[in-house]
């Protein structure tokens, strides 16, 4: 397991030629970044059949990250920048750790737009999720159903199967995936353990499928993406570019040696008011005095009062308003609703 710490972003100079992230949340202007290079050979797939590939362009991207800031770039620290790159070159999971607010999940959408990937597929991690859950879902019930209502036919078994994020982002599209494994931390035991033969082999099967594959050697099934389809061959997913995986934890818990040799990590810290100010600045282009007091409050809360950036994003939204300019005590009692601390929700 490899790690590094990071700190507060950094204006930097001319990024290294190595790097296809850079930080900055712009999205690459020429093909040199959009092409990646090949991987290591024992990392390299061969699925088939070709997907076709997701619309660069995702109004999710957007709305998580506000609009591209082209005029007063602010990259993210070396450090962060230096590991996310290893990953992508490795063909290697990220893990993402620290506290709520840092920016974790936002990585995983710079990368997607930087590198012009399309859509993220998310995967949001509770204690009841499973693998499988991941990867597909079959709804036995509905094709009994489907064949009680018509009979003498036979429903394509296709036809009730949809891939989860993981078996979406595990098809074979000629450039990879970006796949956001929410909150590890917060999964069964055994989940982690269980990503291992995935993260390895980069191919899963489908029982279900691989059953009546003699008279349906290729099935098309729907995917994680809304509105689409993908082609399998024998009830079997095999990736070709192995999706770059973006693992976050809250440092709730130690995962197994196994698995964090198999990933790259990242340790994040809270960060400081030039990358708040930034990412407010994407979202509401013109910030005034009254909210950058805000982002001053919000940096100087007292020790162990936990808060996500989001919830400042909501203060500085309603000072756009203008509704509690005047009276400070209303401002304050309705900045105390929001602000209120996420260190006894964790």
């Amino acid at each position: 397991m490899t790690s590094a710490a990071v700190g507060a972003g950094t204006t930097g100079d001319q990024p290294p030629p190595w790097w296809l992230y850079r930080g900055d949340g712009i999205p690459a202007g020429d093909d040199s970044r959009r092409r990646l290079p090949d991987p290591p050979p024992w990392r390299s797939f061969h699925g088939e059949p070709l997907q076709p590939p997701p619309d660069e362009r995702d109004e999710e991207i957007d709305r998580k990250l506000g609009r591209p800031d082209t005029h007063a770039v602010r990259r993210a620290d070396r450090a962060e920048c230096d590991m996310v790159n290893a990953a992508v070159m490795l063909r290697r999971p990220l893990l993402v750790t620290g506290s709520p607010g840092s920016g974790k999940s936002s990585i995983a959408f710079r990368l997607a737009r930087e590198l012009r990937l399309g859509r993220v597929l998310e995967w949001p991690i509770t204690s009841r999720t499973t693998l499988r859950s991941g990867l597909y879902e079959y709804d036995a019930i509905g094709r009994a159903q489907a064949a009680m209502a018509a009979p003498g036919s036979e429903p394509r078994t296709g036809d009730f199967v949809r891939l989860g994020p993981l078996g979406t982002a595990l098809l074979a599209y000629e450039r990879p995936r970006v796949l956001l494994v929410d909150e590890l931390d917060k999964s069964d035991i055994d989940l982690p353990n269980d990503l291992l033969h995935i993260f390895e082999n980069g191919q899963f099967t489908i029982p279900e499928l691989v059953r009546v594959s003699r008279r349906e050697a290729t099935t098309s099934v729907y995917t994680d993406d809304p509105d689409r389809v993908a082609e399998i061959h024998d009830g079997r997913v095999r990736c070709r570019a192995f999706p770059i995986v973006v693992i976050t934890s809250n440092g709730e818990r130690e995962f197994p040696p196994a698995f964090l040799r198999r990933c790259l990590r990242l340790d994040l810290f809270m960060p400081g008011a030039d990358d708040l100010a930034a990412m407010v600045r994407a979202q509401l282009p013109l910030l005034v005095d009254g909210q950058r007091q805000l982002i001053d409050d919000f940096l100087n809360r007292p020790a162990g009062d936990s808060l996500a950036r989001d919830q400042l994003l909501n203060a500085v939204f309603l000072t756009t308003g203008g509704a509690y300019a005047e009276d400070r005590e209303a401002w304050q009692r309705l900045i105390t609703g929001i602000w209120h601390s996420l260190s006894l929700e964790r």
